[in-house]
């Protein structure tokens, strides 16, 4: 398939019961393993991700009756049941869940575990970092910048930046020479307060 060809990325929208379904650890794990692996069983995904088929099993049919997961017929052979993830990418507003409790709970997790796999994979890269060659030692990095901005530019601001790494992920060619997988994340975050300038910047006007 070409690139041209490529479909675009399933997408969903999390509502309240899937949020709240999928606020649990090993769920959070399965619906990655999945998305990025593709489809496997439950004894498979009990293999990578260091548990129990029972486990699995179970979480998976939780993931499945909000949709998030679904089983694979093509794949399946008796007994054997093969799973997929429903969608690619999981999108969400912070305010969706304001009206529920529960649902904004769940969503804080859901967050909070981002952050936390942020901290687990970047500690990985720096003690594994010199086993890579130079150029990748390079191509990988973080780095952040401040300005001064509306919310709606920030809103605009991260939508191009999605556009062009979405361009990116289906121009990408899994058989090209020397291509890795690589996790790449984007956050917005308010300067903290105690490190705001004591007034605000000057107009253009003022200048």
């Amino acid at each position: 398939m070409t690139n041209e060809e490529k479909p675009a990325p399933r997408r969903v929208r999390l509502d309240h019961e899937q949020v709240r379904v999928l606020a649990q650890p090993l769920r959070t794990r399965l619906l990655g393993a999945l998305r990025v692996n593709g489809p496997a069983t439950a004894t498979r995904l009990a293999e990578l991700l260091g548990t129990n088929t029972g486990a699995t099993s179970y979480h998976l049919r939780q993931l499945a009756e909000v949709g998030l997961v679904t089983e694979d017929p093509d794949r399946g052979t008796g007994r054997q049941r093969f799973w997929r993830a429903a969608h690619d990418m999981t999108n969400w507003e912070n305010t969706d869940f304001d009206d529920d409790p529960d649902a904004r709970a769940a969503l804080e997790w859901l967050q909070g575990e981002q952050v936390r796999h942020f901290a687990e994979i970047a500690e990985r890269w720096f003690a594994a970092r010199d086993e890579w060659s130079p150029a990748w030692r390079d191509a990988f990095g973080m780095g952040d910048i401040f300005m001064t901005i509306p919310s709606a530019r920030l809103e605009a601001l991260k939508a191009e930046v999605w556009q062009l790494l979405e361009r990116y992920r289906n121009e990408a060619d899994p058989a090209e020479p020397g291509a890795e997988q690589v996790q790449i994340f984007l956050a917005t975050l308010p300067m903290p307060a105690d490190l705001r300038p004591a007034t605000p910047p000057p107009t253009e006007e003022q200048r």
